[in-house]
């Protein structure tokens, strides 16, 4: 069954689940539920004394947050129980920080290998017209570099 279309009891009505199309009207409902599911979350951690926490990211990247205890340690909980790392604790941070520089590296030695492929005439076929034309002009410079160094090296031996 597509779920885009499936109709639900809300308060005052049917609702189609589906992405509201009208920027205003899906704000407006955005707005309002946030709220209703802060107010939610709220009243759970009082009436049931539940540890709780709620991010929300809006499409814009707003973020909006409860916590019924300090979100930090909440968050802490959370990554223990499912088995994922401290992101607290400084050699994670500090593990992070040096895999995210080797795959940083990694990437750039692609790039560099595949430009000196590109130089050496190999692996050209997949190169865009404008890709072609820019591996031109740094051939030709090359060139030029090469006969000025040839011709500065004659005239000093001579």
């Amino acid at each position: 069954m597509d779920d885009s279309w499936v109709l639900k009891e809300m308060g005052r009505g049917k609702v189609e689940l589906k992405r509201i199309e009208n920027p205003t009207n899906r704000q407006v409902t955005f707005s309002k539920r946030r709220n209703g599911l802060l107010k939610k979350a709220f009243e759970l951690s009082i009436l049931c004394d539940a540890e709780v926490a709620l991010l929300i990211f809006s499409s814009s990247g707003k973020v909006y947050q409860f916590a019924s205890h300090d979100m930090d340690r909440t968050v802490a909980k959370y990554r223990r129980e499912v088995g994922l790392p401290d992101s607290s604790n400084p050699q994670f941070r500090t593990r992070e920080f040096w895999r995210s520089e080797i795959d940083e590296l990694k990437r750039s030695i692609n790039t560099s290998e595949a430009r000196l492929k590109h130089l050496s005439g190999e692996d050209i076929l997949a190169l865009g017209m404008r890709d072609l034309k820019q591996l031109e002009r740094q051939l030709k410079i090359g060139v030029e570099r090469v006969r000025s160094r040839k011709i500065s090296s004659t005239n000093s031996y001579i």
